[in-house]
């Protein structure tokens, strides 16, 4: 199965409620293809010269995919723009900056290609399942693209007052989203760690050079280190960690509702978690009924309820709850919050047709809508798994 083979492939519409009318904020619709929304966002700030902070949106849409979304300006310019690979279209003054609160849906058109025919057959046979109970409401790997290839999370070493680690993770661990001039410099800072005067001579491709400048200034001092990277990146830090960390309790509590049997294991970016196989009532309800905090030290009374859960996962985390704060740079903390175990998948439609890119192949084409915060994604792996 093919997913993703063109942008095309992967569209999504975000649907957003009124907002209140009037105001010094310029309220756009952005279309884009294949381009993530930071870099959309990088691109009409250059090009109308404003600053990053002026510019809201609601959420962060797939780079490989064509998605429709929407972002607000601050005394934003009342006109539209056009490049090569985003427009934005204006649609009027509001009075607030848009916020996640704000998506009421996001509605997909997918693509999977490059199936047989019993490939094709088995996954529609698994639609019917998914439309019953819904699926596990994880956070797809999408969510831990700051994670390099030592699999550990900057937030972790962080919040374990190890703040060398957690400089050390953010700068020189190798990322497969990498660019060339980027794994070339981050291989010269693992093997020249310290030098922090010489790194600033190397080529701009090293990353976070406001850091490096910090350094090279304040050898050793790491713990002040943190409070040069940029808060949308620390942000960043933080909600992969607390993602995974939410994964962790949903796999738990997935494992203590449902038998061996009745569940299959998936990789989620390097991550084995558990999908469920055909709820009973009894399960489905259940499962149904239940909200996972956010996990954070912020949160104690929220996350009593689940306490034991989450104290198991902490545990081979090598954490305790208290430690799930950042305690120093004061501007840096884990949200609060929470998130349904399951979510359903409402108005799903689905097609097969030749698939005209794989001759002699099946094409599945799957129309849905999710609820605010959940990954299509989820909905194919399930069905890949037939």
């Amino acid at each position: 199965m093919k997913l993703k083979s063109r942008p095309e492939d992967f569209q999504v519409a975000e649907q957003i409620g009124p907002l209140p009318e009037g105001g010094p904020h310029a309220l756009y619709r952005l279309t884009k293809r294949g381009l993530g929304t930071p870099e959309a966002i990088a691109a009409i700030s250059r090009r109308w010269r404003i600053r990053p902070e002026q510019v809201a949106y609601a959420g962060l849409k797939d780079r490989h995919a064509v998605t429709v979304q929407h972002v607000t300006i601050y005394h934003g310019p009342r006109r539209d723009l056009k490049q090569t690979s985003l427009q934005l279209t204006y649609l009027g003054q509001v009075d607030r900056p848009i916020a996640s609160k704000d998506i009421t849906a996001n509605r997909f058109c997918i693509v999977l290609r490059d199936l047989s025919p019993d490939e094709a057959a088995r996954a529609c046979e698994a639609l019917p399942a998914v439309r019953r109970d819904g699926l596990p409401n994880y956070f797809d790997q999408q969510r831990f693209g700051s994670v390099g290839a030592s699999g550990e999370f900057v937030a972790r070493a962080w919040c374990a007052g190890d703040y060398e680690r957690a400089v050390w993770l953010a700068l020189a661990d190798p990322n497969p989203h990498d660019r060339p001039g980027q794994r070339a410099a981050k291989q010269w800072l693992r093997e020249h760690w310290g030098n922090w005067q010489r790194a600033m001579e190397q080529s701009r491709d090293l990353p976070a050079r406001e850091v490096l400048a910090y350094l090279a200034g304040h050898p050793g001092d790491y713990r002040r280190t943190m409070a040069r990277f940029r808060p949308q990146l620390r942000s960043l830090f933080l909600a992969a960690y607390q993602s995974h960390l939410w994964n962790r309790m949903l796999a738990e509590l997935i494992r203590e509702h449902c038998p061996p049997g009745q569940r299959v294991d998936v990789d989620l970016g390097g991550w084995s978690v558990p999908f469920f196989r055909e709820l009973s009532d009894a399960q489905r309800a259940a499962l149904a009924a239940v909200e996972l905090p956010l996990p954070s030290a912020r949160v104690r009374n929220e996350v009593e309820p689940w306490r034991g859960l989450l104290d198991r996962v902490l545990a081979g985390e090598g954490l305790a709850l208290g430690q799930l704060r950042v305690k120093y740079p004061r501007d840096s903390f884990f949200s609060k919050g929470s998130r349904a175990a399951v979510f359903a998948v409402d108005r799903l439609e689905h097609e097969v047709g030749s698939d005209e890119q794989c001759p002699g192949r099946r094409k599945l084409v799957l129309r849905l809508e999710l609820p605010r915060g959940c990954y299509a994604t989820i909905v194919t792996r399930c069905i890949a798994l037939g």
